[in-house]
């Protein structure tokens, strides 16, 4: 992407307050991320604020000047490059930076995930599936975390690896991963969709999990008390459409809950590398037409019987941007910028987790 075309498209992912879904709603209804930003501009909220807040330009370049000096890339959703994982999402994350090898994003990857206070056995399970599965083909995906994670980036680390972190790529958590985040950046890549310098929020767990779950074919869950964060990683592969399999554990360790939960709800039950190979031999393959592209050049004009069809489609109750677009018969990308039309007239309100009501 150009400098100046590569300013704009991030300038708008960083405005406050535009996440996934405003920006494709924007930019299929302007066309342009440069046209986006001159229309954003000039929304205000009913008090006559500005209802969004756009970044100075000088942000957004030395944003690019420390990723681009670091070693990182930006890679934006109709990019080449961009992994086809990622762009099959409704919607996927406008851009994300990449540190280290870009190669690894072409090849199948698996995501394995589980306690941060794993046993030795655990982890030594994490690693014989990553090292097995590396030796498969697969690239192995994790988030960086303490025990399950770090065992299967260290095992993933001949055959490549990659670390989805919560902060910027440069922000390395936790702290004592200090030289695996390294030996990663040589070996593997580390990926981020938070801006060089961002320091690790609650908040950003969730996304960074949605990323790890939709650039595998499947997601491995070795060890994970009922409320780890680990479920929400099986659970958004399995709305995603990809494979979830769980490592069995004993009914007297609390850190063997979660998977055995997850068996007990469908998901597959795997103890050995050939297990998970079997599970995923079946599955879909990411592929390039999956990604999101540019509709056309022209602002997009929906007809008034399709947003009065939406409209009603709405409720006090949040329904996901999926839903709708299931009901409606029509693309995320057109829903997106039809919302964001009932959005500034007041008719429909965003919600965390791509939901959308028709009350605050």
């Amino acid at each position: 992407m150009a400098s100046n075309s590569l300013l704009n498209w991030l300038r708008l992912a960083r405005t406050d307050g535009i996440g996934p879904v405003t920006f494709f709603g924007l930019l299929t209804k302007y066309s342009t991320p440069e046209n986006a930003l001159k229309a954003v501009a000039k929304y205000t909220t009913q008090n006559g604020d500005l209802k969004y807040k756009i970044p100075p330009i000088d942000d957004i370049k030395h944003e690019i000047e420390q990723t681009e000096k670091y070693g990182g890339k930006f890679i934006t959703a109709d990019d080449i490059d961009f992994p086809s994982g990622l762009g099959a999402l409704t919607p996927p994350p406008p851009i994300i930076t990449v540190l280290g090898n870009l190669s690894l994003l072409k090849k199948p990857m698996l995501a394995m995930v589980g306690a941060r206070n794993a046993s030795m056995a655990g982890m030594k399970m994490a690693q014989n599936l990553a090292r097995n599965l590396g030796n498969a083909g697969y690239v192995i995906v994790s988030g960086l975390a303490r025990g399950i994670d770090g065992a299967a980036h260290l095992a993933g680390l001949e055959t490549g690896t990659i670390a989805v972190v919560a902060g910027g790529i440069d922000h390395i958590y936790p702290p004592e991963h200090d030289g695996l985040y390294h030996k990663i950046v040589e070996a593997g890549a580390i990926i981020s969709e938070n801006p060089f310098g961002a320091k690790v929020f609650a908040r950003d767990f969730p996304r960074r999990n949605r990323i790890i779950s939709a650039l595998s074919l499947g997601t491995i869950v070795v060890e994970a008390e009922e409320k780890s964060g680990s479920l929400i990683t099986a659970r958004f592969a399995n709305e995603q459409g990809r494979e979830v399999m769980a490592v069995p554990g004993s009914p007297l360790d609390p850190r063997a809950a979660g998977p055995n939960n997850l068996i007990k709800q469908g998901a597959s039950l795997v103890t050995s590398y050939q297990d998970v190979l079997e599970n995923i031999s079946g599955q879909f393959k990411l592929s390039s037409n999956d990604k999101y592209e540019y509709q056309g050049n022209k602002e997009f004009n929906p007809d008034d019987a399709l947003r009065q069809k939406i409209e009603e489609l709405l409720s006090p109750t949040p329904i996901s941007l999926e839903e709708i677009c299931r009901y409606s018969g029509y693309s995320w990308r057109i829903i997106a910028a039809i919302i964001i039309e009932l959005e500034l007239e007041g008719k429909a309100f965003l919600k965390s987790g791509n939901m959308v009501s028709n009350t605050p």
